[in-house]
């Protein structure tokens, strides 16, 4: 078999990025290829493609696996994700394994799917979206904090933001006209880790889960925690659930928007089915 790139992301800088290094260095039938800055892995993978390789693979976070996403999307390429950074909300929708040789095993075994890309505007995306008060929190949160504070660096993120007045978001679809504060739009059920948000989301099924939420107090974001955690948030009056293969955003405020996990941009934004499939190796 020959040998298999994956665009590394060393990123995230950190002790466990540096074993992770290690140990995909001694997995059978690897290149790496890191990347050096902002934009490199869309260009490795895009050169990877033009250089005719048929699979490459993503070792980072949503992020990393987002960037080869926008670099091969339409060309036929094949993706494997080695889930290394600190969110890997697609892998585990997969159902790829966190450990990095079991992981690898699941690429060479070459079993694939295929499943919807989702864009934003003319940002592929494979797993989520959001407008207002998560991208704010991505915004906000710089890598410093991230890396001495781990999760609890975006509560205290998402702590400042909440405080603040919440931006007024009109969506339109076929289907209607919506308002609130904060908008999710999901390809795949998770959001945050393994966490279900969009309840009847499918990667494979044509549409886009589009979730709306009215109120951003502290108290809201309390009871709409919570009533996620149960599963239950659908049923609440201030929240807006549906299916749809085509929305518009937009707002009189500059609001960032954020697409796996990462922010691109400020409104207005049309998340859209893409026309392009991806083809993705996952476990058997």
């Amino acid at each position: 078999m020959e040998e298999i790139p994956v665009i590394l992301n060393p990123a995230a800088r950190s002790e466990k990025a540096r074993k992770a290094w290690a140990q995909i260095e001694r997995l059978p039938g690897c290149r790496i290829q890191p990347t050096a800055g902002v934009g490199d892995a869309r260009a490795l993978a895009q050169r990877a493609v033009a250089e005719g390789y048929r699979t490459l693979v993503a070792a980072g976070g949503d992020g990393t696996v987002n960037d080869v996403v926008n670099g091969i999307a339409g060309s036929g390429a094949t993706l494997g994700v080695l889930p290394v950074g600190t969110m890997n909300v697609f892998a585990a929708e997969l159902g790829i394994p966190s450990q990095l040789e079991r992981a690898w095993d699941v690429i060479r075994a070459g079993h694939t799917r295929s499943v919807d890309l989702g864009q934003a505007n003319e940002q592929y995306f494979v797993q989520l979206a959001g407008v207002g008060l998560d991208a704010q929190i991505v915004e906000a949160t710089s890598w410093e904090a991230k890396k001495s504070l781990g999760p609890l660096s975006y509560l205290i993120s998402a702590a400042h933001v909440a405080s603040r007045k919440p931006p007024l978001l009109r969506v339109e679809t076929s289907e209607g006209q919506y308002e609130g504060a904060f908008v999710l739009v999901g390809n795949g059920r998770y959001y945050g880790g393994p966490v279900t948000f969009f309840n009847e989301a499918r990667l494979d099924d044509g549409k886009l889960d589009v979730l709306i939420f009215k109120n951003l107090g502290y108290l809201d974001l309390a009871r709409y925690l919570g009533s996620v955690l149960m599963r239950r948030h659908t049923r609440l009056p201030d929240v807006e659930y549906f299916q749809t293969t085509e929305a518009r955003v937009h707002s009189v405020d500059g609001v960032p928007v954020e697409v796996d996990g990462e922010v691109t941009g400020n409104l207005p934004v049309t998340f859209r089915i893409a026309e392009s499939k991806l083809s993705v190796l996952v476990p058997g």
